[in-house]
């Protein structure tokens, strides 16, 4: 009965009910800004986990710095042999192409009337060295002057001087080698009428061949005479050749200096004008050969490595010695330096990493290995 009365108070007086679910919220609310004020314990962010990197120690290495050229193999010796005296070609010895020696005979042009030109002024000089003998003697007595003494000695000069040039035009009309080598070129036939200067045959020299290159102002202070170069030809095959000439004076329109490297041809099997690739050894340097994987570049496109120091990334520009197929060499290091070999392409300068050497890297994979392979056993 009481439950029912208390139910019809209720239902008589609805406010009842609006002021109980209004008084609940209120508790609640408030509950709810105390638990607000009450001091939060501080939450301590976690840290990103630090990068893994792979590092090797080198060691500096002294190494020859190079300088690369090109140029093209040329004859040490070039020679044009022109006619001496007038006449015709009656005789060829050889062929475009032999090999003479020096003092071979090449051709022979007509020698016409010059064996008689010998004979008469040989015997013009037995005539006047007869004169000039009794003139003498006769001075020696005092019976003839000074003027006729000294007529007599001019007319013997000049014979001796004529016969002489019969005896040279005669030996001129043979065309002889003026050194041991090939012809290379012949411009006349037989039964042709050369002038005084007519070409008649190009002999070449290739016992010593000659690679003219250039060098520009920047290394050629430091090339020497006498310097040892390594000469690369188009065939693949090569050869030592030693620094000869080095010219002073620069080319006006390219800047460079002429240099000639000879290189010795015994055989003669090297030909004139091929192509030839020269490398000079201009300086030694402390360098450290790496692969172009572990190359990287910084904000400012430097090129260098990233380096380890006390587990932080370090990166150090440096500066190319040569390039070989299998790696580059590298100056700026110092004399020992740790390297990132791998993950270097995800740290930057810096940052702080979890850093293990190349030996313990392997160690780690081999026992990873092992692992696996006995649980594919089991």
């Amino acid at each position: 009965m009481p439950q029912q009365s208390i139910m019809k108070a209720v239902s008589q007086r609805p406010w009842l009910i609006s002021l109980f679910c209004m008084v609940l919220l209120s508790i609640w609310l408030g509950l709810g800004v105390l638990k607000a004020e009450e001091p939060q314990p501080q939450t301590v962010p976690s840290q990103a986990p630090l990068a893994r990197v792979v590092y090797q120690n080198f060691t500096a290495t002294q190494v020859d710095k190079q300088l690369d050229l090109y140029g093209r193999t040329a004859t040490d010796r070039t020679a044009t042999l022109g006619a001496e005296v007038a006449g015709k070609i009656v005789k060829l010895n050889i062929k475009k192409g032999d090999y003479v020696k020096v003092g071979q005979g090449i051709a022979q042009i007509d020698q016409g009337d010059l064996p008689l030109q010998v004979e008469r002024a040989n015997a013009m000089l037995n005539v006047r060295q007869q004169e000039y003998n009794a003139s003498l003697s006769l001075k020696k007595r005092g019976l003839q002057g000074e003027v006729a003494y000294a007529t007599a000695a001019a007319n013997l000069a000049e014979a001796k001087a004529m016969l002489r040039s019969a005896r040279l035009a005669l030996a001129n009309s043979t065309v002889l080698a003026p050194f041991s080598g090939i012809v290379d070129h012949l411009y006349i036939e037989l039964g042709d009428f050369v002038a005084v200067g007519d070409p008649i045959a190009k002999a070449i020299d290739l016992k010593v061949l000659v690679i003219e290159a250039d060098v520009s102002e920047r290394h050629v202070q430091k090339l020497t005479p006498n310097q040892t170069a390594n000469i690369r030809f188009s065939d693949g095959s090569s050869a030592k050749g030693v620094v000869r000439y080095i010219s002073r004076v620069a080319s006006t329109t390219t800047n460079t200096f002429p240099i000639e490297i000879a290189i010795d041809n015994p055989n003669q099997g090297i030909p004139a004008g091929i192509s030839a690739e020269v490398e000079l050894v201009i300086d030694t340097q402390a360098a450290i050969k790496v692969t172009p994987a572990m190359l990287a570049l910084d904000e400012q496109g430097d090129l260098g490595v990233k380096t380890l120091v006390d587990d932080h990334i370090k990166f150090v520009p440096i500066q190319l010695v040569k390039a070989e197929q299998d790696g580059v060499w590298l100056t700026g290091l110092g004399q020992q330096v740790d390297i990132v070999i791998l993950g270097q392409g995800f740290v930057r300068d810096g940052d702080r990493v979890e850093a293990i050497s190349v030996a313990e890297a392997n160690k780690i994979s081999t026992a990873q290995h092992s692992t696996a392979q006995n649980a594919t056993e089991q």
